[in-house]
């Protein structure tokens, strides 16, 4: 199935995640696919990945100490866009099935 939002969605992704920041992009590119990160990250980006709803403030405070709000801010928007993404495609690779199998 065509994702006709292909080139919006991958320009976002592209200035987001390799765009200037406070963070630098192979950081924020860890975050979006969920591995490779510092051993402080890795807890609070599986968690948006796998139940964002759970994160609490002091998952965030406790990364505080070590980390600004620019640098959190960001790896949570590429976190929560590399998770999103990885179900848009699970989601048309499901549509794409179905339709072949119709």
């Amino acid at each position: 199935m065509q994702d006709p939002n292909a080139k919006l969605r991958d320009e976002i992704l592209d200035q987001v995640l390799g765009g200037p920041a406070q963070t630098e992009p192979p950081l924020r590119k860890a975050a979006a696919n969920g591995n490779g990160l510092p051993a402080d990250l890795q807890r609070l980006v599986e968690k948006i990945q796998a139940h964002a709803y759970k994160v609490t403030d002091s998952d965030i405070a406790r990364l505080r100490s070590s980390r600004s709000d620019d640098e959190l801010f960001e790896v949570i928007v590429s976190a929560a866009l590399g998770a999103s993404s990885k179900r848009l495609f699970a989601g048309l690779r499901a549509l794409e099935d179905a339709t072949e199998e119709a």
